[in-house]
């Protein structure tokens, strides 16, 4: 293993002890999904009641509550594993060792994998195993979309890991909501011509959109989404590559004026 891994794979090491030492991080992992995949359930158990055998709102409404709430997971995995390196003050502490930018973000990405892995697994047993979800109906394209929208949380996370990197401790208010903002855009529940003609420009911008689309179009028409998977993971990728120098050009500007040592839980600067 080279150096660079061996630093990567150290710092998703360190996480893994945090987590190990306290049952307080580890409940948050699956607690929330849990209990949005069971919401839901109940909710898309009531709506076949009552339209009866027209339609199954099952694999149209809970899988989509489990592919965004997977997105939320993976963002948050970064978040989270980022501000406890600010909550410990120990952020400095890394950067004075020979630690990369890009070795610490390959580290937040693998410590968001696995816990956001934990997430999924609870949701994929629950929706499966209490209100009969079958990701046969999605065939070969679950993966695809999975991966599009890993990506794009990924990107996410980064972007408030940089939010915070740049304005303090306090700016950790600013990222909880970032999912709920951008969940109207995102059109999980609806198509995307029920928006306005301006908010559907905006809703081709993000990468969510198209999965949501062709999660649909693929439950219609029994057909690859291609067009939608494409745009998607482009765009996808896009998002990833333009955090990823956002947090780099943040951290330098950190170092360069003194910030990164100045963090106040108080004020935003």
């Amino acid at each position: 293993m080279t150096t660079s891994l061996r630093r990567t794979a150290a710092l998703l090491l360190r996480h893994f002890y945090l987590l190990r030492g306290s049952p307080a991080r580890v409940v948050p992992l699956f607690s929330w999904v849990a209990i949005d995949i069971i919401l839901w359930g109940f909710i898309t158990r009531y709506l076949n009641s009552v339209s009866g055998a027209r339609f199954n709102f099952v694999p149209a409404m809970l899988g989509a509550v489990l592919l965004w709430d997977f997105m939320a997971r993976v963002m948050q995995g970064i978040t989270t594993a980022f501000l406890e390196d600010v909550w410990s003050r120990n952020f400095l502490n890394l950067f004075a060792s020979p630690l990369s930018v890009s070795e610490y973000l390959g580290g937040l990405v693998l410590s968001s994998i696995a816990t956001s892995m934990v997430g999924l697994v609870v949701m994929v047993v629950l929706a499966t195993a209490v209100f009969g979800l079958s990701f046969f109906v999605y065939g070969s394209m679950l993966a695809a979309f999975l991966l599009v929208l890993f990506l794009f949380g990924i990107s996410l996370g980064i972007f408030g890991s940089a939010l915070v990197l740049r304005f303090g401790p306090a700016a950790e208010w600013f990222i909880w909501p970032i999912p709920a903002f951008i969940s109207p855009l995102a059109c999980v529940f609806y198509p995307l011509s029920t928006l306005p003609r301006w908010m559907q420009w905006l809703s081709r911008l993000i990468p969510p959109s198209y999965v949501f689309e062709g999660m649909r179009h693929v439950l219609a028409h029994h057909a690859v989404a291609s067009t939608q998977l494409i745009i998607g993971s482009v765009l996808a990728f896009a998002y990833l590559l333009l955090m990823a120098a956002a947090f780099t050009a943040v951290y330098r500007h950190a170092v360069r004026t003194g910030l990164i040592a100045r963090y106040s839980a108080e004020s935003l600067t």
